[in-house]
């Protein structure tokens, strides 16, 4: 069973893997924009479970790990938009 720890260590890695994902990239303009996005987004969600386990209520850490939950979620989709642009993209040339 994974624990609160667990869940830190692995969206810690997370971030890191799309930071050094992207900083590998060379994009156009705009999808420099949307990694940029990406990162922030996906480095949010470990710095807010962070902020939840260090939160003083169980309400702190409800509303913590539900905004880790949305910027998991917002992470989903800047990878998704990315993928799917720079495929079509790809497949004009």
């Amino acid at each position: 069973m994974a624990t609160s720890i667990d869940i830190k260590h692995r969206a810690y890695e997370f971030a890191k893997q799309v930071i050094l994902f992207t900083s590998g990239q060379q994009y156009s303009k705009v999808y420099t924009s949307m990694s940029d996005q990406l990162i922030r987004s996906a480095s949010s969600i470990g710095a807010n479970l962070v902020e939840g386990y260090a939160g003083s209520s169980k309400n702190d850490f409800i509303k913590f790990y539900t905004i880790a939950l949305k910027s998991a979620n917002e992470t989903k989709y800047w990878i998704c938009l990315l993928r799917d642009t720079i495929l079509q993209e790809q497949r004009k040339s």
